[in-house]
């Protein structure tokens, strides 16, 4: 990562300066490319969601106030953006037996033949998978709120300062959040047996 922009930098940004706009996007696309990419389902859309946020970051640079480090407002851009987009899709499908494939049935009816403890051995890759499945049946808040609390492992302080949510809302957004993908994982298992 490129060391945070100063002061001068950021007044030559707001002024237009193409050398120092590059100069901030070289210090925030490692920040905000694992953003998009935690929060957002279908990578096809990544460039164009990164786009989105720096267009933003940049039409907003003015009400940058300095009292926190610019990589942390930008992260909010980004963790917003990526929380409307997912409102945007509006999609929640209910995930079936049948929208699984070879490897995930394989894997869900091994987890339960021998225990959670090998589903580590079984493979990471299919187990995200998997997870991801399960996430789009959640709201856009509830898969936020589960991506950066238990993915990404964030504090619930650190959440709420991402979100702008108070403490309790991402508290019981999780904890619904969570009944409903056991519910989920449930309902798959049974129509493995």
């Amino acid at each position: 990562m490129t060391p945070p922009p100063t002061k001068r930098v950021i007044a030559d940004v707001r002024r237009g300066d193409e050398n120092a706009c590059r100069s901030l996007i070289d210090h925030l696309y490692p920040v905000i490319i694992p953003i998009v990419r935690k929060n957002l389902p279908h990578r096809d859309d990544e460039e164009d969601l990164l786009q989105e946020i720096f267009a933003k970051i940049f039409s907003r640079i003015r009400q940058y106030s300095g009292s926190r480090p610019i990589a942390h407002w930008a992260s909010r851009i980004a963790v917003n953006t990526c929380y409307d987009q997912l409102r945007a899709q509006k999609t929640r499908p209910t995930l079936s037996f049948g929208d699984l494939d070879a490897d995930e049935i394989q894997f869900l009816k091994l987890k339960l033949a021998q225990g959670p403890e090998r589903m580590t051995e079984l493979g990471g890759k299919i187990a995200g998978e998997l997870l991801n499945k399960l996430l789009t049946t959640l709201s856009t808040r509830e898969q936020a709120v589960i991506r950066l609390l238990d993915l990404e492992e964030h504090s619930v302080l650190e959440v709420c300062k991402l979100t702008g949510w108070g403490t309790s809302k991402v508290k019981v957004t999780a904890m619904r959040a969570r009944r409903k993908l056991r519910a989920a994982l449930a309902r798959l298992e049974q129509a493995t047996l």
